[in-house]
C-alpha cells in the first residue's frame, strides 16, 4: 500500500509521515531525503517527473509505505498512484515561490487537513483502521535501504 502524503514545502508532511510511519511500524519515504540519496536537486518539470517516479519505485518495493513530497502536479500524483492521499492544505504559499506557482490543487483526495494539530494523526489511523475498511495488520518487518540502483 502507497500512502503519499502531500502539500506545499512546509505543510507539516513530514512531521505528519514520520509519527504514521512510527505507529504503523512500516517504511517512511521522505523526498528530501530521496534527493540527498541520489544528489538529484533537478526541479524542472523533468526532474519532478523522476522524482515521482523514484518515490513510487521505493514504495513499491514494500508492503506498506508512507512517502511525504510536494507532488505539485496531477501527472506526478498519476505516476505515483497513491492508494491514500492526504493533503496538508495547511498554508497558503510555501517557500519556494516556483513550487508555490506550479501547484496544482488535487481534485482527488482522501484526507485534506486545513491545519495543523497533533490529532490529525488519530484521524489517519482511524481512516486507515475500521472507518476505512483496511487493518494495517500488514507491518514491515525491517527498514527497506533505498538501492542506488533507482534513480
Amino acid at each position: 500500500m502507497r500512502i503519499l502524503i502531500m502539500g506545499l514545502p512546509g505543510s507539516g508532511k513530514t512531521t505528519l509521515a514520520e509519527s504514521l510511519a512510527h505507529e504503523l511500524d512500516c517504511n517512511h519515504f521522505n523526498a528530501d531525503k530521496v534527493r540527498e540519496q541520489f544528489n538529484d536537486w533537478d526541479f524542472t518539470a523533468e526532474g519532478r517527473l523522476r522524482q515521482a517516479r523514484r518515490m513510487r519505485e521505493l514504495a513499491d518495493k514494500t508492503d506498506l509505505a508512507i512517502c511525504d513530497f510536494v507532488c505539485p502536479l496531477p501527472e506526478m500524483r498519476d505516476i505515483f498512484n497513491a492508494d491514500v492521499v492526504i493533503w496538508m492544505d495547511t498554508i497558503k504559499e510555501g517557500r519556494f515561490k516556483n513550487t508555490n506557482q506550479i501547484f496544482e490543487e488535487p481534485e482527488e483526495y482522501d484526507l485534506r487537513f486545513t491545519s495543523w494539530n497533533p490529532g490529525n494523526l488519530d484521524i489517519v489511523l482511524d481512516y486507515l483502521g475500521d472507518d476505512h475498511g483496511r487493518k494495517m495488520d500488514q507491518r514491515c518487518d525491517q527498514a527497506y535501504a533505498i538501492p542506488e540502483s533507482i534513480n
